[in-house]
């Protein structure tokens, strides 16, 4: 293991795939191959890994309106329901792959500011997938705001952007010791800064958003967002479709992405790599070896030449 720190996100959609039904044991089985790619990194990086929760929470926030005896539990602890469920999973398999390493899981509180615009517009997607005829019930009977996801469509919920990451002090501490730290989870705990100190918020931040925070403050050598997807596109769902392998961020930015989906790891990346001059990727899980050497997913760094290729590398 060297010197160089790698912070690695696990999209939803790489946890629990498009159609998978939110079984404990489909989630296991997905987590078990993502803690296998993650293992390989993990020996020659000081690996730290963050995930999304956007099925996990929606799935916790339908299964608490179910029990009316009590007022819903808010999104902020439910997100750190989800931290916990998903983390001590991942821990486990990392833990397992890796005997005599030590791997630890911390609940992430994430400070975001309570007048942030995006609380009065709900744009994050999380829960399952529904038929238009099934959300539009849903909105009527529950009054939530819905937005497509492919032909599909989801809940959406406010998130702010995150502005700082309280226990980023103590893993900067265990990832200097050689721990493999899973933290930020869901983007970590929407707080905000009170009288009386910290309080919950009722919001989801976006995962992206919060990895590449927490990768500008750990000093990261690269950051790497992984999905469902092998990596940025144009043309998606097309015969023209056009996969990016490496371009600069100032390019990357010209381009236009669906908020909802890759857009939100379009600035997560930029904002990294504009930051520390650094690279950061975005491609499939299971080729997260390829592209740390460069010969897969979308790499983003200054100065790149922009190099697109018709179809995926096998």
């Amino acid at each position: 293991m060297n010197s160089q720190t790698l912070v690695v996100a696990l999209g939803g959609n790489a946890l629990l795939k498009r159609g998978d039904p939110l079984d404990a044991s489909v989630q296991q089985a997905n987590i078990a191959v993502a803690a296998a790619a993650l293992s390989i990194a993990a020996r020659d990086y000081r690996l730290v890994v963050t995930h999304g929760n956007g099925p996990q929470v929606g799935l916790l926030a339908l299964q608490n309106a179910a029990y009316p005896e009590v007022a819903p539990y808010p999104l902020d602890v439910l997100g750190a329901e989800s931290e916990g469920m998903i983390g001590y999973v991942l821990d486990q398999h990392l833990a397992n792959n890796l005997p005599g390493r030590q791997v630890a899981t911390l609940l992430t509180q994430v400070v975001v500011d309570p007048d942030d615009p995006a609380m009065m517009h709900p744009s994050k997607p999380i829960g399952p997938v529904y038929d238009e005829q099934r959300a539009r019930h849903l909105t009527a009977q529950r009054g939530w705001t819905m937005v497509p996801d492919g032909e599909f469509w989801r809940r959406a919920v406010p998130s702010p952007a995150p502005k700082e990451i309280i226990e980023l002090p103590v893993i900067r501490l265990l990832s200097m010791h050689g721990v493999i730290v899973v933290c930020s989870g869901g983007g970590g705990i929407p707080v905000v800064r009170a009288g009386e100190g910290l309080r919950g918020i009722e919001a989801v931040i976006d995962k992206d958003a919060t990895s590449s925070l927490l990768a500008r403050g750990l000093d990261a050598e690269q950051l790497v967002l992984l999905t469902d997807v092998r990596g940025v596109a144009t043309g998606w769902g097309t015969d023209d479709v056009r996969w990016l392998r490496t371009i600069a961020p100032e390019a990357l930015r010209r381009l236009e992405f669906a908020r909802g989906s890759m857009a939100p790891k379009i600035d997560a990346v930029c904002d990294f790599v504009e930051t520390t001059g650094r690279r950061a990727s975005i491609g499939s899980l299971d080729e997260l070896a390829a592209i740390l050497s460069g010969h897969a997913g979308t790499t983003v760094f200054p100065h790149a030449h922009t190099h697109w290729y018709q179809r995926p590398a096998a």
